[in-house]
């Protein structure tokens, strides 16, 4: 059953208290789902309706420590804190389990795979090895006998076929070296380029999700994040986009009303300004 509520008094006192951490962030997720007095959008979300908002919350986390705007880190951690305040409110008026439930769960499971720190394992290991035990430590609680089992399909598309393709390294399914890798990135070009000439449109999607499945492949085997590699390259092609509109603007002209020869050669000048500037 859901927990009871504080009366009205005492749960105004405590969003009232700008020192009330925790609980005072339960009592305002309570309240603002309470059927009679809370707020109408929020008491028509459910799980389903939540999640895509706590995958963006942990994007905007990431964004934030990719641009290393420090100072925006607090605002963002506690959006997505809570995200997990959200979906255990909704599990506790569900009568399905409650925030303690979750704070139990984490820190079993913490002090569960962490026998080198909190029992009397060996901490005589690389961070390596330290990885793949705690692999093995899922695996173990996952009791699956399916090898790819397990491997969430919420996951951002590069980072589950990183994780995917690790699961299959495990037992032996991988190419012994990044020269295979790379024979198999230029042949599925290759069939991307065949696939287009069909004209396609489900070929060329199918050919493009192969290339692309090689290429986190690549990353996996050269220890590359490929969701940080291409957060970076977005930034960078902002970067010097921004740069051309600038550029332009001195002359009151818009990049609408200009070449893509003007503009190929001011992506030039950015692009040597930012090689200069990493020297």
């Amino acid at each position: 059953m859901p927990h009871a509520p504080l009366d009205p008094a005492a749960s105004a006192a405590l969003i009232a208290d700008p020192s009330g951490g925790l609980p005072r962030l339960l009592e305002i997720m309570r309240r603002l789902r309470d059927r009679d007095s809370g707020c109408p959008w929020d008491i028509e979300q459910t799980f389903a309706t939540i999640a895509p908002c706590t995958v963006e919350e942990a994007h905007e986390v990431a964004d934030v420590i990719a641009r290393a705007a420090w100072d925006e880190l607090p605002g963002e951690l506690g959006d997505l804190l809570f995200q997990t305040v959200y979906h255990a409110q909704l599990a506790d008026e569900a009568g399905l389990f409650d925030f303690d439930a979750v704070v139990a769960a984490i820190c079993e499971k913490m002090i569960l795979r962490h026998p080198h720190v909190f029992g009397d394992g060996s901490r005589d290991k690389t961070a390596r090895q330290q990885t793949a035990d705690w692999d093995r430590a899922k695996a173990a609680e996952r009791g699956s006998a399916r090898v790819l089992d397990g491997v969430a399909l919420g996951l951002p598309g590069l980072t589950r076929a990183v994780k995917l393709q690790r699961r299959a390294a495990r037992v032996g399914f991988d190419w012994p070296s990044t020269d295979e890798v790379l024979d198999k990135l230029l042949e599925e070009t290759r069939e991307l380029a065949e696939a287009r000439k069909s004209q396609s449109a489900a070929g060329i999607e199918e050919e493009f999700g192969d290339l692309l499945f090689v290429m986190a492949n690549l990353a996996r085997h050269w220890e590359v994040d490929p969701e940080a590699a291409l957060r970076a390259a977005n930034a960078k092609f902002e970067r010097r986009f921004r740069k051309i509109e600038d550029w332009l603007a001195v002359d009151g002209r818009h990049p609408s009303g200009s070449t893509l020869a003007e503009m190929d050669a001011l992506w030039d000048r950015a692009r040597a300004e930012d090689k200069a500037a990493q020297k």
